[in-house]
């Protein structure tokens, strides 16, 4: 199955998260299909979350399954997009 997830690096104590299309057997830092966006919790407010949400739909649509991290991060984005 295929997953949309996070995907982690950064430094200790400074994470950052990729948001990748990656098949759920692989592991967490292995190889991905696609990058469709970023997630850096420890960064302004405006500036932590970046998705390409039309790359997400599009995976979404057939039949990639995001994560509830990733459900909510989307929904932060597609918010201050509407902004």
């Amino acid at each position: 199955m295929v997953k949309i997830r996070l995907k982690k690096f950064g430094t200790k104590k400074r994470p950052c998260y990729r948001v990748v299309v990656q098949d759920s057997r692989e592991p967490r830092d292995g190889a991905c299909i696609e990058e469709i966006g970023t997630y850096q919790p420890i960064a302004a407010a405006d500036a932590q979350v970046s998705i390409n949400l039309d790359r997400a739909k599009y995976w979404i649509g057939v039949g990639a399954q995001p994560t509830d991290i990733v459900k909510k991060l989307m929904n932060v984005q597609s918010a201050k997009q509407a902004k």
